[in-house]
C-alpha cells in the first residue's frame, strides 16, 4: 500500500501572510513539502517590465521566517514558485537576498537549488524564425521583431520537470522563476510517485491558499493530500471549512473552458471528476486526467516600457456637473487637445475614469447613475514624463474651472484629498510577449547554490 503525500499551502501567495495556528496545524500533519506561490499577471505587466516585487520585501520575510525554520527542521523541502512576483532573474535574486538574511538572522544553514526561467532576446528570435511561437489567443497578434528588440525582460512558465528534477537532488529550499502555478505543486506528487492528473488538479486548487475553503480566503493555509485515485482538501483553520461546493467552484476559478485546463506540455480533463465530502470537512476529489500534449509548449511572457503616467483623483459633489459629467469631460479634453494642438495627438491620451457612475464598467453599466458623490480620476498616459505631466496639469486646471451650462459656483468643480494633486506614476508596460513557444521541459537552468 502506497503511501499518502501531504503537501502544506500556506497561503495563495508568498507575502499575502497566513495565520502561523494555520499553518501549524498543517505542520502537526506531517506534510511532505511546503510550496507556496509567488507570482503572477494579474496586476499586469508592470511588475515583470519594472523588475519589482508584487508583494513588500517585509511582508516575504515574514511569511519566509515562518516556513523555513518549519522546513528545515521537519527534514520536508520548501518550493517556492514564481519568486519575486514575476519570476525573471531580477525578482528570483530579491527573493535569495530575503532567504540569506533570514538563513544568517536564525543562523540556519540550507541547500538551495534555482531554477531560472529567463529567456534571452536571441533565444526568442531564433524560435520564432524556426517557427516554434504562435499567439496564445487569436486576439493576440503575432511576434515581432520590434516587440523582441523592445523587450528586456523575458520568462516563460516551466512546468513539474525541472523542479521534480531539482527534488531529486535533495535541495532544502527550492527558488523557481516564472512557473505555470500548479506545477510547483504538482511536483511533489509526481515525485512521489502520483497521478499527475491528480497532483495537477490538487495544484490548481492549492495555489490559492484556503480561497477553496468557505468563507474563501487567500490568506490563509490549506492541506492537501493524494492518494492512489483521489486527492484531499482539507482546511487548516477551525474558522473555515471545504465542502462538495467550495472545491468544486474553486476548480473552475480563472479558466476559459469549465472542465479542460491547458499547462506546459499537456491538457488536463476534469470532465470525469467527482467531489465527495469524505469527512466533515474533508473533500475527496477524482477522476482528473492528465493528457500529454503532442507538441510541448511553454508560455512566454515579456514586457516593455510603452509610455509615462500622471493622474488625479478628485471627488465631485454639485449635481449640475454630475448630470452632464460625461459631457463636461469631453468638453475638458477638446479644449487641452487645442491648447496643445502643436503636439501630436499620437504622442499622448487624455482619460477619466468616473467612480461611483461608471468608472468599472465604463459604456458597458446597465444602471443608471443615482449617487449624490463621484471619484473622479483622470490620467494622462504620454511619450515623455514631463509631457504626460504637463497636459495632466492643463486637464486639471481646465477641469478644475471649466465653466458649464448652469453652474452657480465660482469656485472650483473638483475637491482634492491631499497636495499636490497630481500624481507622476512613471514608466507605463504593456505585455509584448503572451505567446506560446515550442520547447522541452528541460530547457530550463538548475543552479545549486
Amino acid at each position: 500500500m502506497s503511501t499518502d503525500i501531504r503537501i502544506l499551502s500556506p497561503c495563495g501567495m508568498l507575502g499575502y501572510g497566513f495565520p502561523e495556528k494555520s499553518f501549524m496545524n498543517g505542520m502537526s500533519q506531517e506534510p511532505h513539502g511546503i510550496v507556496v506561490d509567488a507570482g503572477s499577471t494579474d496586476g499586469g505587466p508592470h511588475k515583470l517590465g519594472a523588475g519589482v516585487s508584487i508583494v513588500s520585501k517585509r511582508a516575504v520575510k515574514k511569511d519566509l521566517g515562518i516556513m523555513i525554520p518549519a522546513g528545515l527542521s521537519s527534514g520536508i523541502p520548501i518550493i517556492i514558485g514564481s519568486a519575486g512576483g514575476s519570476g525573471a532573474r531580477t525578482h528570483v535574486n530579491w527573493t535569495l537576498e530575503i532567504i540569506d538574511e533570514l538563513l544568517e538572522e536564525m543562523n540556519l544553514q540550507a541547500s538551495i537549488t534555482v531554477i531560472w526561467a529567463d529567456f534571452s532576446q536571441q533565444d526568442i528570435r531564433q524560435a520564432r524564425e524556426e517557427g516554434r511561437i504562435v499567439s496564445l489567443s487569436p486576439n493576440i497578434p503575432p511576434l515581432t521583431e520590434e516587440a523582441i528588440a523592445a523587450t528586456n525582460s523575458i520568462v516563460a512558465q516551466m512546468g513539474h520537470e525541472p523542479i521534480v528534477e531539482a527534488l531529486r537532488g535533495g535541495a532544502d529550499i527550492i527558488v523557481c522563476g516564472r512557473a505555470y502555478d500548479p506545477s510547483p505543486f504538482a511536483a511533489i506528487g509526481i515525485y512521489h510517485g502520483k497521478d499527475p492528473g491528480l497532483s495537477y488538479h490538487l495544484g490548481k486548487i492549492l495555489e490559492c491558499g484556503a480561497l477553496c475553503a468557505e468563507p474563501g480566503t487567500t490568506k490563509d493555509s490549506i492541506l492537501g493530500t493524494i492518494g492512489d485515485g483521489y486527492f484531499t482538501v482539507q482546511s487548516l483553520n477551525p474558522d473555515r471549512t471545504c465542502s462538495e461546493t467550495s472545491v468544486a467552484a474553486h476548480t473552475f476559478y480563472e479558466k476559459e473552458h469549465p472542465y479542460i485546463l491547458h499547462g506546459p506540455g499537456f491538457t488536463l480533463d476534469l470532465e470525469l471528476c467527482r467531489f465527495e465530502e469524505s469527512s466533515p470537512g474533508v473533500v475527496r476529489v477524482s477522476g482528473s486526467r492528465y493528457l500529454p500534449a503532442e507538441t510541448y509548449r511553454i508560455k512566454l511572457e515579456g514586457a516593455r516600457q510603452t509610455a509615462y503616467r500622471t493622474f488625479v483623483v478628485a471627488g465631485i459633489r454639485d449635481p449640475i456637473l454630475l448630470g452632464k459629467l460625461e459631457a463636461v469631460q469631453e468638453l475638458v479634453r477638446s479644449q487641452a487637445k487645442d491648447y496643445y494642438r502643436d503636439i501630436p495627438e499620437s504622442d499622448y491620451e487624455i482619460r477619466f475614469y468616473n467612480y461611483g457612475m461608471n468608472g468599472v464598467l465604463g459604456s458597458q453599466e446597465p444602471e443608471a447613475f443615482r449617487g449624490h458623490e463621484v471619484g473622479v480620476m483622470f490620467e494622462v498616459v504620454a511619450r515623455t514624463q514631463e509631457l504626460a505631466s504637463s497636459i495632466c496639469a492643463t486637464v486639471r486646471s481646465t477641469f478644475l474651472h471649466y465653466g458649464y451650462e448652469g453652474r452657480k459656483s465660482t469656485a472650483g468643480n473638483l475637491a482634492f484629498p491631499f497636495a499636490p494633486s497630481d500624481i507622476e506614476f512613471g514608466p507605463v508596460y504593456a505585455f509584448s510577449m503572451y505567446h506560446l513557444m515550442e520547447s522541452r521541459p528541460d530547457v530550463f537552468t538548475i543552479e545549486q547554490r
